[in-house]
Order: structure tokens, then C-alpha cells, then sequence
């Protein structure tokens, strides 16, 4: 009898073992739309990589619930609270070897949109300049409006979790849109049709396309690689593994573009290094202090040759400055900042900021004789201006929370500036550029976040996204600050005007 016990017990413990292996339970229900190395095939890739913004149990109320407005079903009626409570650790596990996507992966990745039918001027009457993009993260959507009327021409899908700004080419007829897992798409606004995408890393952090439209560049956390790829054909130019001096690799926190210099700018997240990579027929040499490293047998062999700038301190976040020559960095720490010459590859100033300031999303403007630059932080409810000349902090101006973007226009008096974080995520805060005082703070919506504001090409008007799965764009006029519109979206985060865009 004890015996028949013990079998019995150790049976039941084997098929409990069974039910909950979350590596079965993958292969089971996740791998047909994740792919079979959690690398992501219809559905993103599930690697703590990708998945870092689901903090909390939010993983598993998304195996629990599903996915709204997406592909993503409940496991509610198919799975117990202890097998999803395994398959979101499995989930949350970093591969051991960390999976490698290089040349080969990248091209075999391509996807063309066989239905794809050119045409030789836009299917529609707007103007092409003052064409808007919405991104609307809800339902993985991309609006298309009519700048001047403010119509809705089309809506298109984008990949899983669009990430960065997209990006459009100098004549402004095709977008790039790149997900957090990688995908690059490519978009044609005359035809209003996708003409592709490729998949050019695991997960990455954004993209940029050169002045000239030849080229983009991809910044990946996984694998750390920076990537080249054609902007005609999608096809890989070349893929870089991302190494300090110590031959440690390391993430890439941001690609921006030095459109003066014919050149990629990169910080390094993990070693305290920036990386230029030029694309333009011969790049200016710069001497013993810098580091050249190129594949070819000399500079003028390699179409990307690469420059590396060692520095004093990590680079989280930067702005590059109007004449794309100095490189203002933040610390990681959130205290203090860098500035760094990229003529001479040297550091040449500190920053006096505190409250991890946001430089990618800050904003330059001519305050009588000098040029500033304003930038939020993220810590601290504070808008910063600096000299650019003397990086010196001019001002710190008290806001009612902690910001994520600013955003002016050349024609505007006006520094528009959300309050992303606290109490107070539903306001919009005016700063007058030349006395640097809050004039007005705009409230879209009552309790709901608003932020990521964009200008249309004239600067007359200014859009405001009301950050709600039930959301709205909300239109102003620039000069009055009175709202004159309100369109319906899903989740709306960024608005992108072609002009501005392909003009900065």
C-alpha cells in the first residue's frame, strides 16, 4: 500500500512537473506566433530585452487577458495562475548564447510587398510638406493627415511596438518606421502602400536616415551591433559588434545624424565611448587623438569608415547641436553632463544639470544674440536652458511635474512643454522664448496624459497628443492657444510633420 502511495504520489508530482514546464508550454502555445527561439515571428520577440516595459505582473495579466486590438488572445481558460506565473519567468530568462543576427539574418528577414505598385506622383491632393503622421500605439496604426484640412487620408499598420521617431527621405515621399524588436518598414505616402520591411536587430533603440536618403542606421541593444542598411532595397551594408577599447561589448544608447559632417553619431551605453561613422566620399582625418577602425585594408576601402572618441564618463542620452559639431551628453547617473567637440574629439565642457536631464528631446532657439537650448527632466519638474556657446545653465524654469519632450517651431514665440509625469500629466505648460516665462498651461483633457506636441509646416498650428488608449489629437492655434480641433485615436504618442521633419 505504501508503496502504491509513493508511485502514485511521484506520478502526480511528474505530471504537475509537466504541466507547469514553461519551456513545453512555449513550444505549445507561444511559438507560432513568437517564433521558436522567442525571437519574435508575427508576435515581438519575448526576451527580457523586449519585454522590460511590462514591469510588475503585467506580463502575466497579458498571458492572463490577452492583448487588446492586437493578435494577442487570453490564456485565461487554458492556462493556471502557476503555469503562467512559470511561463512569464521563462519568458523574463536572457538566452545562453545571447542569439546572434548579423548579415545573414538581416537579409534573409526581408519581406517585399509583392502587391506594391509604384506611381509616379501622390494619389491624393494635400501638400506633401504639411503631411502629419500619427502614431497610434493602440492598435499598432499609423494615421496620415492632410496638414491643412487635418483629414484623415489613410491609416496603415506598422510593426509591434513602434519605437523612436520614423524617419522620411528628403523629398518626403517615403516614411521608415522602425518596432522595438527590430523592423524596419518602409512606407510609400504617394501610393499610400508598404513596400517592405526587414528585420535589422533584436532590439533596438531607434533609427536614423542620412541627409542624402541613402542610408540608415539601426542602434541595437540585442545583439549589440549597429547596422547599415540600404534605404532603396532594405538590403544590410554592414554590421558592426559594438566593443569599448577593452574589447567589452556594449549597447548602443542612441544613433543621431551630423547632416554637416556626412556622418552617424552613436553613444555607447556601456563604455564611456561615442562612435562616428561617416557615409559620405571622403571623411576628414583627425590625427593621433583618434582611433580609426575599418575593415578594408584603409580608410578609402571602407564606404562606413568608423571613428572612435573615448570620453570621460558613460553617455546615456545627447543632443547634437545646430552646427552638428558638439555633442551634448547626459550622464547615466542623472547628475551632471558632457560636452564633447567633435572636431578636435574632445571633451570641452561639463553641464551643470541635475534630475537626469531628456537631451534627445530638447529644443534650440535665438534668444537675442544667443543660441539656447531648452531640456526637461525627467527626475526633477524643472526645464533647463543652456548657452551654447558657454554651456552655461541660464535658467531653470519650475514646471508642475517632470517633462518628456519640448518642442518649438521657428515661427512660434513659444517653448511648448508637457508634464509627462505626476498629478499633473494632463497639462501643457507655454514658455515665451525671449523671457523665459510660463505664459499659460493648457489642460486637453481633464486627468488624461497629454504630451508629444508638433507644429504643422507654418507653425500656425499645434498638435497635442491626449496619451489614451480612447485618446484624441487635439489642434491648436499657435498664436492664440485656443483649441480649434479634435480627432479620435487610439493611444496617439508621436506626431510627425513631413516639413519639419525632413527640414530641421
Amino acid at each position: 500500500m505504501i508503496r502504491l502511495l509513493v508511485s502514485l504520489g511521484s506520478a502526480v508530482l511528474t505530471a504537475s512537473a509537466c504541466l507547469a514546464d514553461p519551456a513545453a508550454l512555449y513550444q505549445k502555445h507561444c511559438v507560432e506566433c513568437h517564433g521558436e527561439n522567442r525571437l519574435g515571428l508575427i508576435g515581438p520577440a519575448l526576451l527580457p530585452e523586449t519585454l522590460g516595459s511590462l514591469r510588475g505582473t503585467a506580463l502575466q495579466d497579458t498571458i492572463r487577458s490577452g492583448r487588446e486590438a492586437t493578435e494577442m488572445p487570453s490564456f485565461r481558460d487554458v492556462l493556471n495562475d502557476q503555469q503562467i506565473d512559470e511561463l512569464s519567468a521563462y519568458l523574463k530568462t536572457p538566452q545562453d548564447p545571447a542569439p546572434v543576427w548579423g548579415m545573414e539574418q538581416i537579409s534573409a528577414s526581408l519581406i517585399k510587398n509583392d502587391d506594391y505598385e509604384p506611381v509616379k506622383k501622390a494619389l491624393w491632393s494635400a501638400d506633401p510638406l504639411n503631411v502629419t503622421l500619427v502614431v497610434e500605439t493602440s492598435d499598432h496604426s499609423v494615421s496620415v493627415l492632410d496638414g491643412d484640412s487635418f483629414e484623415v487620408m489613410t491609416r496603415f499598420k506598422t510593426p509591434f511596438g513602434t519605437r523612436g521617431q520614423p524617419k522620411f527621405s528628403p523629398d518626403g515621399r517615403y516614411v521608415y518606421i522602425m518596432s522595438r524588436d527590430g523592423w524596419i518598414q518602409k512606407f510609400d505616402l504617394y501610393a499610400l502602400q508598404e513596400v517592405g520591411r526587414v528585420r535589422a536587430g533584436l532590439n533596438s533603440r531607434n533609427i536614423m536616415l542620412s541627409h542624402d536618403g541613402k542610408w540608415i542606421a539601426v542602434a541595437n541593444y540585442l545583439p549589440n551591433t549597429f547596422a547599415i542598411l540600404s534605404a532603396d532595397d532594405l538590403s544590410p551594408q554592414k554590421v558592426e559588434h559594438v566593443k569599448g577599447k577593452d574589447g567589452s561589448p556594449s549597447r548602443v544608447s542612441a544613433v543621431y545624424l551630423a547632416a554637416k559632417r556626412k556622418s552617424f553619431v552613436l553613444a555607447l551605453k556601456d563604455t564611456p565611448s561615442i562612435w562616428e561613422v561617416f557615409y559620405g566620399p571622403n571623411p576628414p582625418h583627425y590625427g593621433f587623438a583618434h582611433d580609426w577602425r575599418v575593415e578594408g585594408p584603409a580608410p578609402n576601402k571602407d564606404p562606413f569608415p568608423l571613428r572612435t572618441i573615448t570620453v570621460k564618463s558613460l553617455v546615456e542620452d545627447f543632443y547634437l547641436d545646430p552646427t552638428d559639431e558638439y555633442v551634448m551628453g547626459a550622464s547615466p547617473s542623472g547628475t551632471g553632463g558632457q560636452v564633447v567637440d567633435l572636431v578636435i574629439g574632445h571633451k570641452i565642457a561639463d553641464l551643470d544639470l541635475t534630475g537626469m536631464p531628456h537631451l534627445g528631446s530638447g529644443s534650440t532657439w535665438k534668444m537675442g544674440e544667443r543660441t539656447v537650448m531648452a531640456t526637461p527632466h525627467l527626475r526633477e519638474p524643472l526645464v533647463s536652458i543652456v548657452d551654447m556657446k558657454t554651456w552655461e545653465t541660464l535658467k531653470q524654469i519650475e514646471m508642475l511635474g517632470s517633462g518628456f519632450f519640448t518642442r518649438t517651431h521657428e515661427n512660434s514665440p513659444y517653448l511648448w512643454v508637457d508634464v509627462f509625469f505626476g498629478p499633473h500629466k494632463d497639462a501643457i505648460q507655454i514658455i515665451d522664448k525671449q523671457t523665459l516665462e510660463i505664459v499659460k498651461t493648457l489642460r486637453p483633457q481633464k486627468g488624461a496624459r497629454a504630451a508629444h506636441v508638433e507644429f504643422t509646416q507654418d507653425g500656425k498650428h499645434a498638435l497635442v497628443s491626449i496619451w489614451e488608449e480612447d485618446g484624441a489629437v487635439v489642434i491648436y492655434d499657435a498664436k492664440t492657444l485656443e483649441e480649434v480641433d479634435r480627432l479620435p485615436m487610439k493611444k496617439p504618442r508621436g506626431k510627425y510633420n513631413v516639413g519639419n521633419r525632413i527640414e530641421k
